[in-house]
């Protein structure tokens, strides 16, 4: 006997043409049959869901979704337009995002280089899915290496006086270069709540993690003197609560009695850069969703 395909005939995608690569990230209260419906109907539109993560969460009762999708017929607006129906009866917060166009970054930085320099190197080898807008400093000692990288390099001095006309020409720095992210490698100035608020989501900041622990200056220094066992760096996104945003990711390193707090604080930097670089790369990719104060990562 002859069994029917009760969803009809399986369709041969033409290997020969090229899809548009794009994500869908979806987000909204956890219920029965949200993945059946969108994936039905972006079979429909001839879209082929290339890998897909999902997380629901039991304390918010949240659903998260994140899928990566080759759309062989409809463009990243027409399937906007053909999601929207079904976006509004389950109640989803859909966003559509082409892979093809790189995120626009300006990095931020002060007088430590190592966050800078690790992310310069992972763009320039493909391994950060983002372009390099500006790199902006209130001190000039990276203006070599922003042309060194044909990066163009804003110096942009802080003073407690001048500090709403340095934001206002940070503002119109990121206008003019289309910037989609600020990213704080250890930009060592506190930005004003308004600026903050105008980066909600869109600035990532790194810091290490002894915090609230070993404030000021010399941070590894009065960790070594209270025999800190444990090294970490946290990448958050930016909020008015000084270093208490969303947090991205985190990592920690093990040291003893012997780490002397010269070593410690070259682990710190290798840990903050690969922290950073991470969080940098997770938010290009469109892996991280708000969960209330927390993050989900797809």
């Amino acid at each position: 006997m002859v069994r029917r395909n009760p969803y009809g005939p399986i369709e041969v995608l033409d290997q020969n043409r090229t899809p548009q690569n794009l994500v869908l990230k979806l987000t909204s209260p956890d219920r029965l049959g949200i993945l059946a419906r969108v994936a039905s109907l972006l079979a429909e539109n001839r879209c082929d869901i290339r890998d897909a993560n999902v997380y629901g969460d039991p304390d918010t009762s949240g659903f998260f979704v994140r899928m990566h999708i080759h759309s062989y017929k409809r463009s990243l607006e027409e399937l906007k337009e053909v999601l929207a129906p079904v976006a509004c009866d389950l109640q989803l917060e859909a966003s559509f995002f082409d892979l093809s166009k790189k995120l626009r970054v300006i990095i931020a930085v002060s007088k430590f280089d190592h966050c800078l320099n690790d992310i310069l190197h992972k763009w320039q080898i493909g391994a950060l899915p983002i372009d390099i807008a500006a790199i902006i400093s209130n001190h000039n000692a990276f203006e070599r290496t922003a042309k060194w990288h044909d990066l163009p390099f804003y110096h942009l001095p802080v003073a407690r006086d001048t500090k709403a006309v340095q934001e206002n020409r940070f503002r119109s720095i990121m206008e003019e270069k289309d910037g989609e992210l600020v990213v704080l490698a250890r930009y060592m100035q506190i930005l004003s709540d308004g600026f903050v608020a105008d980066l909600a989501s869109r600035c990532i900041n790194i810091h290490h993690s002894f915090l609230p622990s070993f404030k000021g200056a010399k941070p590894y220094h009065q960790a070594h003197e209270r025999g800190v066992k444990l090294i970490g760096a946290t990448a958050h996104y930016v909020t008015a609560e000084l270093d208490e945003g969303p947090i991205i990711e985190q990592e920690v390193r093990r040291v003893s009695h012997a780490t002397t707090a010269e070593e410690m604080i070259e682990i710190g930097r290798e840990v903050e850069a690969s922290v950073l670089s991470r969080a940098v790369k997770w938010h290009a990719e469109h892996r991280v969703f708000m969960n209330g104060a927390r993050t989900v990562i797809l």
